[in-house]
């Protein structure tokens, strides 16, 4: 009889309608991936029909999630990230490892960088000095203020003007400004964090291509003299106008070390040299005297203030000091058969024996994609096509229902003969 054959069809685009309500439902849903139904027929023989056999009717062989890219769209939110390529998300949930697409993240109360469901996100470790390391697991962000550091050297690139004479005013003393030609400050700290403001002084010297530098930190010599006459570091150029000797010694290296300088403020003393042969070096050119660089390389302290994460994963803290800190590298996996995944729920899937092991790496390294930071990945479900699909299943149904009714009106003029 054919009702059972045709109740199999009913249960069929029963299935497959649930399947689309599914789709439909998630159409909005982050990193969802639609599922497609997949049948096969039924024959009552289970080591080959006959060719003359009549099927047993349709059966649910399984339901195939599609794996294919969905749309990104940006936000305002740095935490959101989204993988353009193949590729998951690793999360870790109480040291159960679970896998994503949707990365809408955020930072819990204890600082690890978690999903909806409370799964961490799982990074690269970073040493002390920002190098990536081989170690995997949740990245916990350090919400204490980033220590200090003591300013070691100055590196310092200018021109100084060929054309200017020697001061009216000799010696050099910073109050009077006829007794130096230029002068340029920058900000240095101690070992504690506290700002001292060095100043460098140029005066042209008695002696052809050579210009005297004085320097001052918070308006006391460097060099320890109390009052005028300061001590110089005497700089002398050659004929094409560039640094030749300092004090006398040819340069490179061009560096000056200066003795150990007491701030009066409980830090330690700082030591400090000044670099004056950098990527843009000291010149004497027939130019006005201008500043082509001024650095150092000391910090104060510094409160978190925010992360930034590039297109490879790297993840970055920035802090209020204006220094930013590596500290681990997001982590993707991918399988040999992401079909093969098992759902969990919640945007997440495990592995299983039909997916195949994790292949872990790093965004744009390998097969994997490119990471986009303050963009997530939408669904891929096509709606229009799920419409459609939803009309055929509907026809489907409607039809072995047909059968049904068709085969009971022929059992029924079977019953009446007499």
């Amino acid at each position: 009889m054919p009702f059972r054959t045709a109740l199999s069809g009913i249960n069929a685009a029963g299935e497959e309608l649930r399947v689309i309500a599914n789709n439909v439902a998630n159409a909005s849903t982050t990193g969802f991936k639609e599922s497609r139904a997949e049948f096969a027929d039924v024959y009552a023989a289970s080591d080959g029909a006959a060719s003359n056999a009549i099927g047993a009717g349709v059966r649910l062989a399984g339901v195939s999630q599609q794996f294919g890219q969905g749309n990104i769209g940006f936000t305002n939110n740095k935490m959101d990230l989204a993988i353009n390529g193949r590729g998951f998300f690793v999360l870790d949930d109480n040291g159960t490892r679970g896998y994503t697409r949707a990365g809408n993240f955020q930072v819990d109360r204890e600082g690890f960088i978690v999903n909806n469901s409370a799964s961490k996100l799982v990074v690269n470790g970073a040493d002390e000095k920002g190098g990536i390391t081989g170690a995997v697991g949740p990245l916990k962000l350090d919400r204490s203020n980033i220590k200090p550091q003591a300013t070691s050297i100055v590196e310092v690139g200018l021109n100084l003007d060929s054309a200017q004479q020697r001061p009216a005013t000799v010696p050099f003393n910073p109050e009077i400004p006829s007794s130096f030609n230029h002068s340029t400050s920058l900000t240095v700290y101690d070992s504690l964090g506290g700002s001292h403001l060095a100043t460098m002084y140029y005066a042209k010297g008695a002696e052809p291509n050579s210009w005297e530098m004085f320097t001052l930190l918070d308006g006391k010599d460097i060099k320890g003299a109390e009052k005028p006459p300061f001590q110089p570091d005497v700089l002398t150029f050659n004929g094409a106008g560039h640094l030749a000797s300092i004090n006398g010694k040819a340069v490179p290296p061009g560096m000056v070390e200066y003795p150990a300088i007491n701030t009066g403020s409980g830090a330690d003393p700082i030591m400090l040299k000044m670099n004056m042969l950098s990527n843009s070096p000291i010149t004497q050119f027939g130019a006005r005297f201008n500043v082509n660089a001024l650095t150092q390389n000391g910090f104060t302290s510094g409160r978190l203030s925010g992360l930034d994460i590039d297109d490879t994963g790297i993840v970055r803290a920035r802090y209020s000091n204006g220094q930013t800190k590596t500290l681990g590298q997001v982590a993707l996996a991918d399988f040999s058969n992401p079909q093969g995944l098992r759902p969990l729920g919640n945007n997440a899937w495990a592995e299983s024996a039909a997916s195949g092991v994790p292949l872990l790496g790093t965004p744009g390294s390998g097969s994997l994609g490119v990471m986009q930071s303050g963009a997530l990945e939408g669904s891929n479900v096509d709606l229009t096509s799920q419409l459609v699909n939803m009309i055929t299943a509907q026809r489907n149904y409607q039809a072995n229902a047909q059968v049904i009714h068709t085969a009971d009106t022929v059992t029924q003029t079977i019953i009446n003969i007499r």
